[in-house]
């Protein structure tokens, strides 16, 4: 005689799970809602599920927890990335504190990147994409300009007096 009562328990809400909303994993039965990731709460299907000692996982959280570690175990092109699986239960390993350096020359990274050297104008970070040479000083794209009338300046178009910036025009007047 057919149970029209309920059906078989959901094992993560432990809630009746009618026919139509079951989902089967290892003899257990899941509500299609409930059928989640125990990590990230991820819907998990077919494809994307892999289960260890009753516990079920996408397969990206899985291989963090339970697959090999160390170099060249990526999960695919492109896979740096910070997660060192504290929510897993994965103990950290002990990182060493940043010690910051008194060296007074840039990293090789600040001087190919920029953001070592200060603008003439206001002094802010001056970054290789908008870097503008001028006067011997780095300069921002938009601090390039005549410090008499404020005209935007090109390197072409650019003199210098006294450390500052002027158009050629004006540099006529001082």
């Amino acid at each position: 005689m057919p149970n029209w009562g309920g059906g078989n328990k959901c094992a993560a809400c432990h809630g009746t799970v009618y026919h139509a909303e079951e989902v089967q994993c290892d003899g257990k039965s899941f509500h299609k809602c409930c059928f989640l990731c125990m990590v990230c709460r991820k819907g998990l299907d077919s494809t994307t599920l892999a289960s260890h000692d009753q516990e079920i996982y996408c397969k990206s959280c899985y291989g963090k927890k339970y697959g090999p570690k160390g170099y060249g175990y990526g999960q695919g092109a492109g896979t740096l990335n910070m997660d060192r699986g504290e929510r897993l239960g994965i103990k950290p390993e002990e990182t060493q504190t940043h010690r910051p350096t008194t060296n007074p020359n840039p990293s090789k990274f600040a001087q190919k990147f920029g953001g070592s050297e200060k603008c003439a104008r206001c002094g802010d970070s001056v970054y290789a994409a908008e870097k503008i040479m001028g006067a011997g000083k780095p300069w921002h794209k938009n601090c390039f300009r005549c410090a008499k009338c404020g005209k935007s300046l090109e390197s072409t178009t650019q003199t210098e007096k006294d450390g500052e910036i002027y158009c050629k025009v004006i540099s006529v007047l001082l």
